[in-house]
This record gives structure tokens, C-alpha cells and sequence, in this order.
């Protein structure tokens, strides 16, 4: 059946329709890494965008339980050059069958170079992909703010039993980053961003870890004040989205990229030893170069490709941030080390509070 991808530019690329049969909108963006789309696509960063693979050929070996980063697809479609359909190795499940079970369908055939050089051009902008080669009745608003909706509600969920207590705000975090500080033998409780200070000190936690998730840091402005107050308290380590926020709790403001950063081979530099590594990163905003001149914070880490900002640290607090992915997943492993930083942070500090 074939189908059909429209941007609100007004350009349409046709191709083959795989899944619901149904119309859906999405903000259009593109990954440029040749493997990893079991964890791209299960990644709560892409909620609600509609994901353009610029590899060839896409689903050649499944999917596998134990390299998602959450339930199910959080993509609002999949946009391909060629969907592979052939077997797949025991205990994988066919991509086709795994997006149709969670309900995102697929566009193969398209010539995705064109859609992802219109996308540098023209940057990302809604877009809507449709079993009928026609356009939407109306364009609906890009969606940017994923407001807190089932974390009012939600129960303090704990896991793992070691001697270190760390938080992990939930602002949809990817589940390779929780796999990470189990590794090293924490307990983890994982907390919703709405949380009370008053029930977050309850729990007598060692540190804090501001987690990615998808959408505008902007959304979760009202919370900035509390948010500094436990970074200011607790050892706390941002990544992506949680860097977003912890660089605005400070008072710093970010901007949205004309087409973001996504892919597995983006260098940046530690501004502190001038070492270039290859890291994974999936995001739109960025915070502002010029707004950290108003906030105690301090550049660490560069992109090398247009010199955005990657990482930031307190110079006197326990307060360290990255951009980018270090538990990567998919991507180079070369920035676990900063989770084991962080956690001789919070290892130090406990030791000081111990003894205090």
C-alpha cells in the first residue's frame, strides 16, 4: 500500500506503507547513525517526532528485548530508505511486527537523502505521514512541552541495594542510564520531576541525577527554583534534557537548533584537557553560550562540529552536566567514566556527611 510523507513546507515524498492505516503528525528529524535503531526508537527523547534513518537499509537484525530503552516505540512514525523483511536471529522480533505493536507505522522507499537535506535546509518543522497520498485537513501545533502527565500520581519506584542512594528524576529517562548505576551497585530510586522537597529529603538520598527526556527544558520552568535548591544540596549529574534544566535552574537560557544533534559519532572537546571523543547525542535545544556569563556555571565540554555548548560544572558544588549520552546506547562507550566520576563524588561526600 503506499503511503505518503508531508512536510508543513509543502514537500511530499511517497513510498511504501507498512502498519496502522491512519494519519499521524510529528515534528520531522533525522539519525545518522549506521546501527542502533532498537534503542533510538525505543528512546522517550524521540516522543512524538517522526525519525528519518539516514542508513539504507533499516531492521536487518530485529529487535531484541534487552536493548530498549522502554516499553515500546515512543517515535510517532519511522521513515526509511528500504525496510528489511527477511528472517531475523532467534528470539528477535521483525521491526514491521515490533512497530506494529506499538502502534507507529512505517514509510520505506522514500528517498530519505532528499527528506534529510530538505531538513538542513529548511530545518525541523511538523510533518505528517498518511496511508492516502493526500494532505492533512489541518497542521496541527508542534508539539514541544510534554508536561508531567503521569507523574502526579506515580509511585516512588526503588531498585538495586547498595551503599549509595542516588535519585534518578524522571523526565523520562532511557533505561540504559538506570542499567549504568545498578552496575555500580546502587540503590536508585526513581523519582517524578514533581516531586516535594520535603519527600525527596525524606528518602535521605546520596545524590541526584537529572535524567534526558523529550521536548523544551522550558516546560519545566516553574520547578527551576526547586531544582537548584537540591542541586545546591546534593551531588547532581544532568544528561541531555536534565543538563538542559540544571543549566537553566542556575539561571542560564537555551535555544532550540535548527535541526538538532543525532547520531553516534558527534567529537567534543573537554575544554579543561582539550581530549576530543566521540560521543552519542540526541537533542534539539541547546543552552545559550552567552547566558552562562550570568550563572556560577562553567563550560567543560564543546561540540567540535559548531562549538555549542556539551557539558557544564559548578566550580564550587558537586554539580557536573553533559549534552550528549554517556551510558551512550546506542554510540561509543568512551564516557562511562563519568558515571563513575559522579559516583566518587557522591562517595566523598558521604564519607564528610558520615563524619561531620
Amino acid at each position: 500500500m503506499a503511503g505518503m510523507l508531508l512536510l508543513s513546507n509543502g514537500q511530499a515524498f511517497t513510498g511504501q506503507w507498512h502498519g496502522i492505516s491512519a494519519e499521524i503528525q510529528g515534528e520531522i528529524v533525522f539519525y545518522t547513525g549506521m546501527t542502533g535503531y532498537e534503542e533510538v526508537l525505543t528512546d522517550p527523547s524521540y516522543k512524538g517526532q517522526i525519525i528519518v534513518f539516514s542508513y539504507p537499509l533499516i531492521g536487518q537484525y530485529g529487535f531484541q528485548i534487552k536493548h530498549i530503552q522502554s516499553e515500546k516505540i515512543q517515535a510517532a512514525g519511522i521513515v526509511v530508505s528500504e525496510l528489511y523483511e527477511g528472517p531475523v536471529e532467534k528470539g528477535a522480533i521483525p521491526l514491521a511486527e515490533f512497530a506494529r505493536g506499538s502502534n507507529v507505522p512505517i514509510l520505506s522507499g522514500v528517498d530519505t537523502r532528499s527528506v534529510i537535506q530538505t531538513v538542513r535546509e529548511f530545518g525541523t518543522m511538523q510533518s505528517s505521514m498518511s496511508s492516502k497520498e493526500t494532505a492533512p485537513d489541518h497542521w496541527q501545533p508542534l508539539q514541544t512541552h510534554f508536561p508531567a502527565i503521569n507523574w502526579t500520581n506515580q509511585e516512588i519506584m526503588q531498585t538495586g541495594a547498595g551503599s549509595l542512594h542516588i535519585g534518578l528524576i524522571d523526565f523520562h529517562y532511557k533505561s540504559s542510564i538506570l542499567t549504568e548505576l545498578l552496575k555500580h551497585n546502587c540503590k536508585v530510586s526513581i523519582l517524578p520531576p514533581t516531586i516535594s522537597t520535603e519527600a525527596l529529603d525524606n528518602l535521605q538520598l546520596d545524590g541526584l541525577l537529572f535524567s534526558n527526556g523529550p521536548g523544551d527544558p522550558a516546560a519545566f520552568k516553574h520547578s527551576f527554583s526547586v531544582y537548584r535548591d537540591w542541586a545546591e544540596r546534593y551531588p547532581s549529574f544532568g544528561i541531555c534534557l536534565g543538563h538542559q534544566v540544571l543549566a537553566s535552574a542556575f539561571g542560564a537560557k537555551t535555544a532550540k537548533l535548527s535541526y538538532g544533534h543525532r547520531g553516534a559519532n558527534h567529537p567534543v572537546m573537554n575544554v579543561k584537557t582539550g581530549h576530543v571523543s566521540m560521543s552519542s547525542q540526541n537533542h534539539s535545544y541547546v543552552v545559550e553560550e552567552k547566558s552562562i556569563e550570568q550563572t556560577p556555571l562553567a563550560v567543560l565540554y564543546t561540540n567540535v562540529n559548531d562549538g555549542s555548548i556539551e557539558g557544564l560544572y559548578h566550580p564550587s558544588l558537586s554539580v557536573t552536566t553533559v549534552q550528549f549520552h554517556p551510558e551512550a546506547a546506542p554510540g561509543p562507550a568512551e564516557h562511562l567514566e563519568l558515571f563513575s566520576k559522579f559516583l566518587s563524588t557522591v562517595q566523598q561526600k558521604k564519607k564528610v556527611k558520615i563524619h561531620a
